[in-house]
């Protein structure tokens, strides 16, 4: 319950969500290459459902090229914002238990959920409920955060690291992330491997696992980048997208399997 209250607390007050995949090249780069690999996989026309969707800014790009999008977020203040496009539908609700039939959608996005569940049978739960609404040969695509973003914490801030190295170490370890009030309420960080795994358990086939932005999402959050240097960067990340060594050194995993 505890985690529940900040996660409300965390995006409906302390974070502006909206803002998260335009404010930086990293932002940009993560919401390109989530687009073009949910678009690759099911064409037009089909019907997705976007868990964790937040205040609609995949539902809504999605819904513009021509997706019939239904959005899930179990914080109401973002499903708020999210009707406001009023180009998809929006409803509040928890990846754990979905209102939908089985077999109602042609895909599923997950770019969320997984963050916060801290238990693996609840990102189990999470993974098969999406498998359960998704048809038949349908797929199934779900966002991670690798763990190595702890090394990414000691590097840019190390005074948090000098105050939290053991929390931060156990955390590259078994994915457990320090609970800290006022930050990110995370709930677990995966690796590649553990991404697949879970997928895999919860019933998916054919599951592959990227990395989004590379090696070089990091550097874009607090780098302003353009031009050539996105280009590269892009280039980059999607040329190494399958390399586990360096989809662990990703800002985001993502997983995509089949019903």
């Amino acid at each position: 319950m505890e985690r529940d209250e900040a996660i409300h607390q965390y995006y409906s007050q302390d974070h502006d969500e909206s803002r998260r995949l335009t404010r930086s090249g990293q932002g940009r780069l993560e919401f390109e290459r989530t687009q073009a690999i949910v678009r690759a996989a099911t064409p037009r026309p089909a019907r997705i459902l976007d868990i964790g969707g937040g205040p609609g800014t995949h539902a809504a790009a999605l819904a513009e090229a021509g997706y019939d999008v239904v959005l899930v977020d179990v914080v109401e203040a973002l499903v708020e914002e999210a009707s406001a496009h009023g180009s998809f539908e929006a409803l509040v609700g928890d990846a754990r238990s979905l209102a939908f039939d089985d077999a109602s959608f042609d895909a599923v996005l997950m770019a969320g959920p997984l963050y916060h569940l801290h238990t693996r049978a609840d990102r189990l739960l999470a993974l098969r409920e999406a498998a359960r609404v998704c048809r038949p040969g349908g797929a199934v695509h779900a966002a991670a955060i690798p763990r190595l973003v702890a090394f990414a914490d000691m590097t840019t801030f190390p005074e948090f690291f000098r105050e939290f190295a053991g929390q931060l170490m156990t955390m590259m370890l078994d994915g457990t992330p320090p609970v800290l009030e006022g930050t990110f309420p995370a709930g677990h960080f995966h690796t590649a491997d553990e991404l697949e795994s879970e997928m895999t358990e919860a019933g998916l086939v054919d599951v592959e696992v990227v990395g989004l932005e590379g090696p070089n999402g990091l550097a874009m959050e607090f780098i302003e980048v353009g031009g050539e240097e996105y280009a590269a960067a892009k280039h980059l990340a999607e040329a190494w997208a399958g390399r586990r060594e360096i989809a662990n050194m990703s800002s985001h995993l993502f997983g995509t399997g089949r019903v």
